[in-house]
């Protein structure tokens, strides 16, 4: 069964969309594969480059990001996945609006997930509220090759999981208490002893070495970017998007077009990092389509990793695109309507996997 998408159709773009991405119009129409709707106006953004690439070219790049000035003892580096709790009542979480790459994902009676992403692990501040494995988070991690950082587990499919892929990874309720992981003591004024526990991100290097976790890594980066400087966008415009992972829960997305990112809410209010006071925004918006069902126990879920349909959003415009993980050792690779490997502006990235019955609104 397919998702019920709505496009919300737009007679113009805002001024401000114009002056910060130059603007060509043609006359051409997308066509989104859940439904037969077509929008007959389609823009595409001219690259805005620097006036001097040179310096740019020649930083090192984010391999998450694509962005210049990342540091270069991080190169060949290994990143660090973490999960977060999403639960409205442990908001609002900390740590995550450093993060290069969120996923969210469904875990059960219509809640979400997050995993936070960062490429340099000695860089991580501390991330709170951490929480939980589910089974296709770690194998999300693998492919791209990350230590993954979670705070116990169902002792079926996700131990099995982590057992099975011999991930490296750092257990809140095991072999990481009390070395990275903590209680904050002010939410625990506040909030369930479930909600507050934390990884102290300055002593995570220290606690990787100390396992004697592998920290080298051979992975491509994460996409195939644009250069730092341009923002580019093809298909027909997008200024929001909501997913509606439930009734409860859905996640909101409106295009700032002096910054060329879109802002997110949780649930219908802004999605906040608690230490930085900082409202989450990415660069680009990944939704993903895939199969997601309950367990027979009726209290986990499956969801299939192996590729699907979905849409990129970035640059105020949105594009359909396809996308496959090969097997458990490989990352996400998106690809264009034509088959060829997407070119993603540089920047952050959110990355929501979301059932294809469940509704999406793009405009």
């Amino acid at each position: 069964m397919r998702s019920r998408v709505f496009l919300i159709p737009m007679l113009c773009l805002m001024v401000a969309l114009l002056t910060s991405c130059s603007a060509q119009w043609g006359s051409s129409k997308i066509e989104f594969p859940s439904v037969s709707l077509t929008t007959t106006t389609t823009t595409t953004y001219a690259a805005t480059v620097p006036t001097d690439t040179a310096p740019i070219l020649n930083q090192t790049l984010n391999p998450l990001t694509g962005e210049a000035g990342y540091s270069e003892a991080a190169v060949g580096k290994r990143p660090v996945a973490v999960m977060v709790n999403n639960i409205t009542v442990s908001l609002p979480q900390y740590g995550i609006a450093a993060a290069d790459i969120v996923y969210e994902i469904p875990v059960e009676a219509g809640i979400t997930r997050l995993m936070a992403v960062y490429a340099d692990y000695t860089k991580v501040p501390s991330v709170c509220s951490v929480r939980s494995c589910r089974y296709y988070y770690p194998i999300i991690a693998f492919g791209m090759d990350a230590i993954y950082c979670h705070w116990g587990s169902d002792q079926t499919i996700a131990m099995d999981t982590l057992k099975r892929l011999k991930i490296d990874r750092l257990d809140g309720g095991t072999n990481g208490w009390q070395k990275c992981y903590f209680r904050d003591a002010q939410r625990a004024e506040q909030y369930n002893p479930e909600h507050t526990g934390y990884l102290d991100g300055a002593k995570l290097p220290q606690t990787i070495e100390a396992m004697g976790f592998r920290t080298n890594t051979d992975k491509k980066p994460a996409f195939h970017f644009r250069a730092p400087g341009e923002k580019v966008g093809a298909g027909s415009t997008c200024n929001t998007a909501v997913l509606h992972f439930s009734k409860a829960y859905w996640s909101t997305f409106t295009y700032d077009a002096a910054s060329c990112t879109y802002l997110k809410q949780h649930s219908g209010k802004p999605h906040m990092d608690s230490h930085t006071n900082t409202q989450l925004r990415f660069t680009n918006l990944f939704i993903l389509q895939t199969e997601i069902q309950t367990r027979p126990d009726k209290y986990l879920m499956d969801v299939a990793l192996d590729g699907g349909s979905g849409w990129y959003i970035s640059a105020g415009t949105v594009q359909e695109i396809t996308w496959k993980k090969a097997n458990e050792a490989a990352p996400i690779v998106v690809y264009d309507a034509n088959g060829s490997e997407l070119p993603v502006n540089a920047g952050k990235s959110y990355i929501g996997l979301i059932d294809f019955d469940r509704n999406i609104e793009l405009g």
